[in-house]
């Protein structure tokens, strides 16, 4: 095996979760050439792994919305430059058309996909020479994870290697605020994935008290004033500048403690091994979360939105301090945090 192509086209907090496949691959087959397929909006996050080569790219989504001459052209040539290279098997762990078109498109000997139910768009099994076994009955990070270990029959490391590094920052954002910070991040991609607004005061009027400094990013107009409304109600607080996602993921890395909605920057807070805290209301906690003992934890649910003392006491818990002894597989979470999704015995993730 000399050279492996991986798809994962979007989103940001998926192509997070999947890079622990990167470092699976390099243990399992040592020398091997990894290049990374991804949308032009998300490519940076790849340029973080040093184990990918080659991230090729285009403005998809972008030309999806826009239709501009200039994203086409710049399609045409992300498809020569993926044709550069003749791979030996390319996997698409995304599972829709637009991952099975460059699956497709790619020079390569094998092209694994997944089995009909479990693509997210059925007509996508044109693309594949080759199918990934049945989901594995685990969360989506460690299933693709799995997926792939087992098709090409190499053990798995239970723990996942992100294998991120985030480029210097020119700028420290938050050396400035004298004291330990806590980033909130309040806004996501859907209204019915958002916490209210009165909540996240309560927890930042707790966490001020305990001595953090919260602040907040945004990335449009509307998380912005929300960002605002959040922090008029606090003793202190204060609302970042318009930040590119390499200068988020720079503030994330200066920051103590992250708490926030099932998006993507949550997500980089885990693999970055930061104390994190992501809130559930819309989307499936086991399915979708994070979990690490005393680090990382998912609290809420699809439609069972956690309380303000259930996230206090889920902070409670990725502050706390593993027992010595005896050791134990899986936590036990704090009784004030039993909205909390803990990980299940084989999601290690």
């Amino acid at each position: 095996m000399k050279r492996i192509l991986i798809i994962k086209v979007t989103s940001l907090g998926d192509i997070i979760q999947a890079q622990p496949v990167v470092a699976d691959l390099r243990r399992a087959f040592p020398g091997v050439v990894i290049d990374w397929a991804a949308d032009e909006a998300f490519a940076e996050v790849v340029h973080w792994n040093q184990g990918v080569e080659r991230v090729l790219y285009a403005p998809l989504r972008r030309f999806k919305k826009a239709r501009h001459w200039a994203d086409l052209k710049a399609i045409w040539a992300s498809i020569a430059e993926l044709r550069e290279h003749r791979y030996d098997l390319v996997l698409d762990i995304h599972g829709v058309y637009k991952s099975a078109i460059i699956a497709f498109i790619a020079r390569a000997r094998r092209r694994v996909g997944y089995l009909a139910q479990d693509l997210g768009e059925r007509g996508a099994a044109f693309a594949y020479s080759d199918r990934f076994g049945p989901r594995p009955d685990c969360d989506a990070w460690h299933g693709m994870r799995v997926s792939v270990s087992d098709k090409l029959g190499y053990p798995l490391d239970p723990t996942p290697d992100y294998h991120l590094t985030i480029p210097p920052a020119q700028r420290r954002w938050v050396d400035s605020l004298g004291a330990p910070v806590a980033l909130f991040f309040h806004a996501t991609s859907k209204d019915d994935k958002k916490w209210p607004v009165s909540h996240w005061i309560e927890v930042g009027r707790e966490l001020t008290a305990r001595g953090f400094h919260v602040a907040l990013p945004w990335g449009s107009d509307a998380e912005r004033r929300a960002a605002n409304e959040i922090a008029a109600g606090l003793p202190i607080a204060t609302v970042l500048p318009r930040l590119s996602v390499t200068e988020v993921a720079q503030v994330i890395e200066e920051s103590s403690l992250v708490v926030g909605t099932d998006t993507g920057f949550v997500h980089l807070a885990h693999a970055l091994q930061k104390r994190t805290v992501m809130i559930f209301t819309a989307t499936s906690a086991a399915h979708l979360g994070i979990r690490a003992p005393y680090r990382s934890l998912s609290i809420g649910d699809d439609h069972r939105p956690p309380s303000v003392a259930d996230v206090i006491g889920a902070i409670d818990y990725v502050h706390s301090t593993a027992p010595a002894a005896p050791a134990v597989a899986q936590p036990v979470v704090p009784a004030v945090a039993q909205g909390a999704r803990v990980a299940s015995a084989h999601a290690a993730a």
